[in-house]
């Protein structure tokens, strides 16, 4: 039964990685992303010894894996329970959108001078995507992709790194606050500015914006907390 429901969790068809030298990396992306997206919940236990079976591997690269989400602060190790996937409070979420706000701004300044025609084109089609959807359920992976996209060609690859791992923590957060209030319409109008301020080649403007963004994204999802589902 936990095997199935795993299966049905991460939209992944089991197969023998045992032998497969990225087989933790495997459990990993595919854990991770279940984690974010709100698939696998708040409170679910990870137990090594069925997710092994689950991909049909040792429990040396499902160990592996749980130890990088636990680093990423997705899971924690708890006594008597194993890894169990955590959520934030609003002081926690608060936070990690404060240092987005930070480390965010500052790779996109960096990456402006440097933002290729093809990236820049990539973006225009993004932008255009996220405001175009009507599915609230593709709205998470839009606005990231964007952001993504926009960070592209900076090289501050550590940077990057941090503040990859701390949208990692609230993706999920956002997803369901951009649902239960009005954050789309506003998301919409602030991405396709900081667009326009990177379009123009003026890396201080796109700062600013996203700083203001992501500051807005904060209040609002703090207005929303009690409301949100885990």
């Amino acid at each position: 039964m936990y095997n199935e429901r795993i299966g049905e969790i991460l939209k992944v068809k089991f197969v023998d990685i045992s032998q497969t030298k990225s087989a933790s990396e495997i459990i990993f992306s595919a854990l991770r992303k279940a984690i974010i997206e709100g698939d696998i919940t708040v409170g679910a236990p990870l137990r090594q010894d069925e997710l092994a079976r689950s991909f049909q591997t040792s429990r040396i690269p499902v160990r592996e894996a749980l130890s990088r989400l636990e680093e990423q602060g997705l899971i924690k190790t708890q006594r008597f329970k194993g890894s169990v996937v955590v959520g934030l409070s609003a002081d926690e979420a608060s936070e990690i959108f404060n240092l987005r706000a930070l480390l965010e701004p500052e790779i996109l300044r960096n990456a402006v001078p440097r933002m290729s025609d093809s990236t820049k084109q990539l973006a225009i089609v993004q932008c255009n995507d996220f405001s175009k959807s009507t599915d609230p359920l593709a709205w998470g992976d839009l606005n990231r992709i964007f952001h993504h996209t926009l960070y592209a060609d900076s090289d501050q690859t550590f940077t990057r790194e941090v503040a990859d791992n701390a949208m990692d923590r609230v993706d999920r957060y956002i997803r369901a606050q951009l649902v239960v209030s009005d954050g789309m319409d506003k998301a919409k109008s602030e991405h396709l500015a900081i667009l326009d301020a990177c379009l123009s080649n003026n890396a201080d403007l796109a700062a600013e914006l996203l700083r203001d963004h992501i500051l807005g994204a904060k209040e609002s999802l703090l207005a929303s907390f009690p409301k949100l589902p885990d």
